[in-house]
């Protein structure tokens, strides 16, 4: 049992677990979960660790399907810049692998931004800590379990 399954649990709220066989060669951990488990990328968010103004980490979850605009991520955290995090500082700051890294149980947690597009969502999955297997639970839990504030934070894909 992972970090995040334990505090999802803890938090006494519904959820599933869904497990899924792990590609190695995925290149996109959110659109090959959202694939693998026959879901809407458009409800599987991925779980981004970015720095604002150069150091400070944040989490951003963004549908599987769209792209994280760091420049809505800055306005989001009212700074003036905002880049992906270096994967060792996610990793060493969350004590999750990338692509398994959740916004629950995190070793040092983070603040989290979700992008609004999860207020239009009854249910949504995220990681739960592993690669290969997400926690499905209602959007309004995700949203109070993590503190999240929602701002506009995708575009998309290139």
């Amino acid at each position: 049992m992972t970090p995040a399954v334990r505090a999802v649990r803890a938090a006494g709220v519904a959820f599933d677990l869904l497990e899924y066989a792990h590609d190695p060669s995925a290149k996109s951990f959110g659109l090959e979960a959202a694939s693998a488990l026959g879901l809407d990328p458009g409800v599987v968010f991925k779980t981004l660790v970015a720095e604002v103004d150069g150091g400070q980490l944040v989490v951003a979850l963004v549908p599987a399907d769209r792209e994280l605009d760091l420049k809505g991520l800055a306005a989001a955290c009212a700074v003036k810049s905002a880049a992906m995090a270096p994967v060792s500082a996610a990793e060493r700051a969350t004590g999750y692998v990338a692509g398994g890294i959740s916004p629950f149980g995190q070793r040092r947690p983070l603040p989290v931004i979700a992008d609004a597009s999860l207020a239009t969502h009854a249910r949504v999955c995220v990681s739960a800590g592993r690669r290969g297997l997400q926690v499905a639970l209602a959007a309004s839990d995700l949203v109070r379990l993590c503190h999240a504030r929602l701002a506009p934070l995708t575009r998309e894909p290139r």
